[in-house]
């Protein structure tokens, strides 16, 4: 069985624990989109300190499990680096389980500065951004005479010769476009290549092959998106969005393999709505009842630590985003956060300038002028960390629960209790 697991909101809905749970059962798992932007939490055991992880797949907790980097991800190799190290630290060994494609793209240190002095200088216009090099990187990668990909790492000779042109190119690009004085140097460039060079050498493959291969040997392939679909470049909240495909459809372009290489698709929300960063949210509550959701949420970014705004459960966002991704499932995250409000809302329909829309808006002009129409159900006060079957939450979870259900028009398979791997209800 092979599976794509993504987000169904703006991001941050709990994939990575979900990816993690069902790496049980997978002998691949594969990270195909976005860049170190992205921030997937796993909970290993309640016990100890959960591993934050933004570039490495989520299923490298599992010993038996291949974890693969694919061709869409832009590839910051200090920060998997890093991630390596740290995860050394805690006795996973993750070169043994990890390949890398070599046609990923890499993020470089003039990539990052790009980012920060754009946003700067966008002022009031900012889209948020993480600032952490992803735009301009893939950018690079649509104007190709100024990319560098993982393969060129094999290949310092070229490499050399073709980062010391693109350094110039952007000093000169820096200082034009925003009076920028301080030219980046050549050289610690190059010697950061090298390292990378001699750390990833032995783990950088085809990818396309390698999954072509196991798809033809029945292996069980688990394909881990990042962000979400709202987030898509083509079909989210442009131009609030991030630079990659973060929705179902941009999984063979990233991979290589086709749509019918996937079984299922398995998106994730969670009981309500939350947003980084700048852009249209239609049920968005800044006031007493966001703050409570941020707070008995957590809701703070795993990569910026920035508070997440917090709204109520956008069905028709989360339909949409069912839509345009074949989306066959659903997993429910953070049912427990709601624990404590007396009262529960869904919107379930948009009206724009007195008219009731009949699909999403993605349009950032439409979007930021919607009102919502909510449904108002009944809250519950009980804690739902200890609770094991959907029979046993209280009765207004459960209705809560079959009612978003009922208006999404597929199955919810699972219900997030907590953040540990065992806090997951299954349904069916």
């Amino acid at each position: 069985m092979n599976i794509c697991i993504v987000g169904l909101q703006w991001g941050d809905e709990g994939k990575g624990k979900i990816v993690d749970r069902l790496s049980e059962k997978a002998d691949l798992v594969i990270r195909y989109s976005g860049g170190a932007n992205a921030g997937h939490t796993v909970v290993r055991d309640s016990s100890e300190e959960s591993f934050k992880l933004h570039l490495m797949p989520s299923g490298i907790l599992h010993e038996n499990v291949l974890c693969v980097i694919t061709n869409g991800v832009a590839l910051d190799a200090e920060v998997l680096l890093g991630e390596i190290a740290g995860l050394k630290k805690r006795g996973i060994e993750a070169k043994n389980n990890l390949r890398i494609s070599g046609r990923a793209h890499l993020v470089m240190d003039y990539h990052k500065k790009q980012d920060q002095l754009s946003e700067d200088s966008l002022g009031k216009a900012k889209i948020g951004t993480t600032v952490r090099g992803i735009g301009p990187c893939y950018s690079d990668k649509v104007m190709r005479t100024t990319a560098l990909r993982v393969a060129d790492l094999q290949n310092m000779d070229g490499l050399k010769e073709k980062l010391k042109r693109i350094v110039e190119y952007k000093n000169t690009l820096f200082a034009a476009l925003y009076d920028d004085n301080e030219p980046l140097e050549y050289e610690p460039i190059l010697e950061k290549c090298q390292y990378w060079a001699e750390q990833l050498a032995p783990i950088i493959v085809d990818t396309t092959e390698l999954l072509h291969k196991a798809w033809g040997q029945n292996k069980n392939l688990l394909f881990e998106g990042a962000q979400g679909t709202l987030l898509d470049l083509d079909h989210g909240t442009f131009p609030y969005v991030t630079s990659s495909n973060a929705s179902a459809v941009g999984l063979p372009a990233a991979t290589g393999l086709p749509g019918r290489a996937v079984d299922r698709y398995l998106g994730i929300c969670k009981a309500y709505s939350t947003r980084v960063g700048a852009g249209p949210f239609p049920s968005e509550q800044d006031n007493k009842i966001g703050d409570y959701i941020r707070d008995k949420g957590h809701e703070y970014g795993t990569t910026t630590g920035r508070p997440r705004r917090c709204g109520w459960f956008d069905a028709v966002a989360v339909e949409y985003s069912i839509r345009i991704g074949g989306i066959n499932e659903v997993v429910m995250q953070h049912l427990d956060t709601l624990s404590g409000l007396k009262e529960l809302k869904v919107c379930t329909a948009y009206h724009y300038q007195g008219k009731k829309l009949d699909f999403f808006p993605a349009e950032e002009s439409v979007l930021s002028q919607v009102e919502c129409e909510y449904e108002t159900l009944t809250g519950f006060d009980q804690n739902l960390r200890a609770v094991c079957s959907f029979e046993d939450l209280p009765m207004a979870a459960q209705q809560y629960v079959q009612r978003v259900e009922e208006i999404l028009g597929v199955p919810i398979r699972m219900v997030g209790v907590g953040p540990g791997r065992e806090q997951l209800v299954s349904r069916g």
